[in-house]
C-alpha cells in the first residue's frame, strides 16, 4: 500500500518527467519523423518542418491557408492563445516567428526561396486578431543557399530537466549560440557565477509568482496532458508522462484542483524540483530589442529558433524561463526588476530569457501534425 512518503517520491519525478513524455514511437511524436517525406507540394514540405518550431506552452497556434499554387497565408488560431500570462500575445507572436524561420530553412533545403511579407493587412494591436500574420510566396531558386542549421530541426528540444552543474558552457560556445543578425535585436549571455546567481533567483521568483497566481497557473493546468492517453489524444500542451502516472491520477494527486493549489502535495514537491532547475542553470542567454513592435517580436522568435538550433548543434540544452517576462498585473514588479537587471525597459524589452547548459537527452514534445494547421 502506498503511504505519503511513497506518493511524495513519485510526485518528485513528475515535474521533471513532464518535458520528456515517452511518446517517441507514438502518434504524438510522428511529426518529428521524416517531416515532409513524400510531400509533392513544396509548401507542405516546408510547413511540415515549421510545425516543429518552439512555441509557448506548446500551444501550436498556427493556421495556414494554401493560396494558388505557391502561396501561404499564416494566421493565429484564436483558440490557442494564452490570455492570462501573455495578454498582449507577444510570446505567441514570437512562436509565429519561430515557425516562419523553420519554414524558410526547409524551403531552402529543397531549392525554394520563401518571400515573407509580414502583416499584409497591418500590425494588430493591442492583441492579435483575424488578420494574417504573414503572406509567404515560394519560388524555385536553383541558387538559393541551404541553411547549415537545417539538420538540427529534428534534433532541437526544449529541456525542462536539471543541467550538469559540473559543466559550464564556454564563452566561445555561448557566443556561437547567441549569434544573430536581425534588425532591432541584440543577444547577450552570461556564465559569470555572480550574475548567473542573480538570474537564477529572479527566474525562480517569477515561477513562484505564477504558481501563486490562480488564473496564471490554471492556464497551464488547463493544457497539461497527464499520461500517455491524454498526450496522444491532444498532442499539444504540457506533456506529463512518467512511471505510475495513472496510479497518481487514481489517487487524486494529479487533479486540476490539486495542480492549481500552491499548497498541494504535488506543488510542494514541484517547488523543490523547479528550484533545482533554476539552481542547476550554469548560464543564461537572452534577446533584447530596441522596440516592441510586432515585427520585432516576429524577428525575436526567428532569432530564438536559430539560437535553439545552434545550441543543438553544439550539444547544449536550452529552456526558456519566461515567467518574469510575462506582462500580467500580478507579475509587474518582478517583470520591472528583471528588465532593469538586464538593462532593458518595457518599451525596449527583453524578449526572451533561457537557461542553457548540458542536459540529458530527452524526447521531442508532441505535435498535432500538419493537417491540424491547414484549413484551406
Amino acid at each position: 500500500m502506498l503511504n505519503r512518503r511513497h506518493v511524495l517520491s513519485l510526485l518528485g519525478i513528475a515535474p521533471i518527467a513532464a518535458s520528456c513524455a515517452s511518446s517517441t514511437e507514438s502518434i504524438a511524436a510522428a511529426a518529428w519523423r521524416a517531416p515532409g517525406a513524400g510531400e509533392i507540394d513544396p509548401r507542405r514540405h516546408a510547413l511540415a518542418h515549421a510545425i516543429l518550431a518552439p512555441n509557448p506552452h506548446n500551444m501550436q497556434p498556427w493556421l495556414v491557408d494554401l493560396v494558388g499554387t505557391n502561396e501561404i497565408r499564416l494566421f493565429v488560431d484564436p483558440t490557442r492563445l494564452l490570455p492570462v500570462t501573455d495578454p498582449p500575445n507577444r510570446q505567441i507572436t514570437m512562436g509565429c516567428g519561430a515557425f516562419l524561420e523553420l519554414l524558410d530553412m526547409a524551403a531552402r533545403q529543397i531549392g525554394h526561396r520563401a518571400d515573407i511579407q509580414l502583416w499584409p493587412e497591418g500590425e494588430p494591436y493591442p492583441t492579435l486578431d483575424a488578420r494574417p500574420i504573414a503572406h509567404v510566396t515560394l519560388t524555385p531558386d536553383a541558387g538559393i543557399a541551404k541553411d547549415p542549421l537545417y539538420p538540427q530541426i529534428q534534433a532541437r528540444r526544449t529541456s525542462r530537466e536539471p543541467f550538469d552543474t559540473a559543466r559550464v558552457p564556454s564563452t566561445a560556445d555561448l557566443s556561437a549560440v547567441a549569434a544573430l543578425s536581425a534588425p532591432n535585436l541584440q543577444a547577450a549571455f552570461t556564465n559569470d557565477p555572480t550574475r548567473v546567481s542573480a538570474l537564477r533567483d529572479i527566474a525562480f521568483r517569477g515561477w513562484m509568482r505564477e504558481l501563486q497566481t490562480y488564473a496564471a497557473i490554471k492556464e497551464s493546468v488547463d493544457v497539461m496532458r497527464i499520461g500517455k492517453a491524454e498526450i496522444e489524444k491532444h498532442r499539444d500542451g504540457l506533456a506529463m508522462d512518467f512511471p505510475m502516472v495513472s496510479l497518481l491520477k487514481a489517487l487524486g494527486q494529479l487533479t486540476p484542483e490539486k495542480l492549481t493549489d500552491p499548497n498541494s502535495m504535488a506543488n510542494k514537491e514541484g517547488v523543490k524540483i523547479w528550484r533545482a532547475l533554476a539552481e542547476t542553470a550554469p548560464a543564461f542567454i537572452w534577446i533584447s530589442s530596441a522596440d516592441n513592435a510586432r515585427t520585432t517580436q516576429i524577428n525575436a522568435g526567428r532569432a530564438y529558433a536559430r539560437q535553439n538550433l545552434n545550441a543543438a548543434a553544439l550539444g547544449l540544452s536550452m529552456h526558456p524561463w519566461s515567467m518574469a517576462l510575462q506582462e500580467y498585473p500580478e507579475m509587474a514588479d518582478i517583470y520591472r526588476e528583471q528588465q532593469v537587471l538586464l538593462g532593458a525597459t518595457p518599451a525596449a524589452p527583453i524578449q526572451m530569457l533561457a537557461r542553457i547548459g548540458y542536459g540529458p537527452e530527452i524526447e521531442p514534445s508532441p505535435r498535432r501534425g500538419l493537417e491540424a494547421h491547414v484549413r484551406a
